[in-house]
Order: structure tokens, then sequence, then C-alpha cells
């Protein structure tokens, strides 16, 4: 039976080694191979949270959403109807099965879960989050995996963020882990992340899944407000494929034990004291993004999309989504051809205003289009030589506004289209 291979097919960007985190307190691992799909893959996920930890999450907007979304939304919004917001004390992740369009089986299965992980962590049902990630209408056989949460809690510990991170892969050639420290009212507090995508990534709010910790005291409200606004400019301005998925989850948890060190507790996100914090956590999920677009599924480029001049945002945004997503000129940049007329193609396709004979196109310092035509100095042998660099850079200027973005993709190739071709195999 073909199945994706974690090993012998390692992206290019991969790093050398992993992000050294550091421990966060309040926070606990455990990890095991319960079988799901692999034998003998490391396949389950638990975290295990303190007493008051503060959640956020942003979730998938697809209809067809798994049933661990939908279990995580109705939680969080309980949870912030409540006086005390949203709070955590258990997370479970599993990969090898979405458990997505599994009908009522599928909500059963988030409910023995949620009750294993609500007994193993001693807290309430509500106070549980979960996960999946993996083949799309598999029933989930969740009396396979539920008893062993019991024995996770019990060797939980708080190293185990690389074990964690790699838990959660599927299609992913390596784990991604980002980690920052940022002074909070004289404190230093700890944001640690790890994520997990490669295929299925055009995200209408996060990425596949990613998960956020730290240290800080901040309020769950806070916590939201600050994830939903960066999601936007990070995960969800970067795509491999223009496939949204059905699973994707974005959770943030904040035990708040930075507070006993000294650092003080944020309920208000006017608070002057939020600035570094903030910047910090964007800092992190941009990071976290970029590692997505880096091992998309077959990949050997990696691309980023600028494009200004645009209406809003938005705009931009939408611009550079259509030059990201189209297969021509992903494929182009695979094969490493300068095509620059289907930049063109996909600036007009957009639907979002463009001046055309202002248009002007650039790969990396090399202009190709100058007011609407080809540069008067464009050289195609320039231009292909720069399609060789394994980090390629779009650049566009449409010619309307004052308003940019920036988009961060990755090429298609034939190992795409071998490795979904293979993927139920």
């Amino acid at each position: 039976m073909a199945q994706p291979d974690h090993d012998t097919s390692i992206s290019p960007f991969a790093p050398a080694q992993l992000a050294d985190v550091p421990q966060i307190s309040g926070v606990r691992f455990a990890t095991c191979a319960a079988g799901i799909k692999y034998q003998g893959r490391t396949d389950l996920m638990l975290a295990l949270l303190t007493k008051g930890t503060a959640v956020a999450g942003v979730l998938t907007k697809s209809k067809t959403c798994s049933a661990a979304v939908s279990w995580c939304r109705e939680t969080l919004a309980a949870g912030a109807a409540g006086t005390d917001h949203a709070q955590a004390r258990a997370l479970v992740v599993n990969s090898g099965n979405a458990n997505a369009f599994t009908g009522q089986r599928g909500r059963d299965a988030v409910k023995l879960t949620a009750r294993a992980a609500a007994d193993a962590a001693q807290c309430d049902l509500d106070q549980v989050l979960l996960a999946s990630t993996g083949v799309i209408g598999e029933p989930m056989q969740a009396e396979k995996f539920t008893h062993l949460l019991a024995g996770l809690a019990d060797t939980a510990t708080t190293d185990h963020w690389h074990e964690a991170a790699r838990a959660i892969m599927t299609t992913d050639t390596f784990p991604k882990l980002c980690t920052r420290t940022v002074d909070l009212g004289g404190t230093p507090v700890h944001l640690n992340g790890f994520c997990k995508g490669a295929g299925m990534i055009a995200p209408d709010m996060a990425t596949m899944l990613a998960f956020i910790f730290t240290d800080a005291p901040i309020a769950a409200p806070v916590l939201q407000e600050l994830l939903a606004r960066y999601a936007k400019t990070t995960f969800n301005c970067m795509t491999i494929d223009g496939d949204t998925s059905t699973s994707d989850t974005l959770l943030a948890f904040a035990t708040g034990t930075a507070q006993s060190a000294g650092a003080p507790k944020i309920t208000n996100s006017a608070d002057p004291q939020l600035a570094g914090f903030a910047e910090a956590l964007h800092d992190l999920m941009r990071e976290m993004a970029i590692l997505v677009a880096k091992d998309g599924e077959g990949l050997t480029k990696f691309v980023t999309i600028n494009v200004a001049g645009a209406q809003s945002w938005e705009a931009a945004r939408i611009i550079g989504l259509a030059i990201a997503n189209s297969p021509l000129v992903k494929t182009a940049i695979a094969g490493e051809d300068p095509n620059w007329g289907r930049i063109v193609m996909a600036v007009g396709k957009s639907g979002e205003a463009a001046e055309r004979d202002k248009l002007a196109i650039s790969f990396g310092d090399i202009e190709v289009a100058h007011q609407g035509e080809r540069a008067p100095n464009y050289s195609e042998t320039a231009a292909a030589a720069y399609m060789k660099n394994p980090e390629i850079e779009i650049n566009v200027d449409v010619g309307i506004g004052e308003a940019s973005a920036t988009i961060w993709t990755c090429d298609l190739t034939h190992g795409y289209i071998t490795i979904n071709a293979d993927y139920r195999s």
C-alpha cells in the first residue's frame, strides 16, 4: 500500500535542524502510534493545559467542515458566552483521518474522544479542543485510540514539542516549529507554535492545523481579537494548491503562568503593554505560514508575490492569490520559464481593479513589463536565469491605488500529482 513518505522525500526548504523551543509553564504533551491509518506511525497527540488557560480559535469557513471543527466552534462559542470566556485544559489531535463528511458517526467519535480526554485531564467536557487531519470521508473509529488518552496524560511532559509537531503530520516532509520571546511589562514571556500542512492548502481562516502556546496572561477576548486579525495577513495570504481544507483549525492557548513572575494580566486590546506581544505573535504566525508554503507537496520553488498599487489591501490580496493559485503560473515556475504573460492573465482574471496600461511586473530585480507592455530593456536570458533560483519573487504593480499585500506559495510539479494520485492507494 502506497503512503506518503516523511523521510526520503524532504522539501528542499526543510530547516537543517528543528527550532529549539523553550518549555512553557502549564503545557505538557504526549504522543503515540495509535494505528489510525498506518501502523507504526506517531499519529495521536495530547496536550494538557493548566487550569485557567485561555483559548482562542479561528476555524475554516468550509461548508463541509470536519466534525472536530464543529466541536471546536461550539466549544469556543460557549466559552466566549460565559463570564470567564473560553478556557481549555486539553487538546487532542490525530492524523490519518480527517473525520470529515462522516455524518452522525463522526459526531459520535468527537464526543467519545472529548469524554476520554476530559477524564484523562480531569476537566469539564467543554474544556477539551479537538482537531483531525487526513483522509476525508473515512469513518473515524475513535474507540481504537480513546483508551490510550489516560496513559498519555500520565506520561505527558513539558519538553515533548518536537514529538507533538511530528504527530500531526500527514504528507508534510518536516515538522514546523517556531518560537519567540518578548518582554511583557518587564517580564519575558514565550510563544511557541507548530503547524502542519502540505496539500489542500488555500486557507480561508488559518492553515490546516496550527497551534500556538504562550505563558503570557492574555485574556481570551484579547487573544481572539489578535488571532483573527493576524490570520488575515499570514495564513490567509498563503496558498499551495487553491483548495481550502475541511479541517482548517488555528488555536492559541495562553496559560497565564508568567503572571506569577510579574507579567501583567492583559484584559484590553488597547493596553499599550500589549504591543510587543502582539508584534511577536504576528511574526510567529507569519513564519508558520511561510513554513507551510515551503513544504508544499512536490515543490521545487518557494514563491513570494508582492502586489502593489491596488485599490485596497483585500484587492491586493485577491490579485496575489489569483497569481499564486494559477496552474499556468505555477507550472511555468516549476519549468523555470519566465512566462510573464501568465502573470498578466492572472491579474486580469482576478476581478479586481487594475490599470492595464500602467501594469508593471518584475521577477526579482528584473523588470519584465512596464506601463502596460514589455519592458524596453527586458532580457529573456536574464529572466530565464533568475527563474533557476530556488526562491522566486514576483512583483506586480496594478497602477490603481496605494494598497499592497504579500502572498506566499510554491510551484506545481509532477511530484504534487504523484502524491495526490496515490494519496488513498
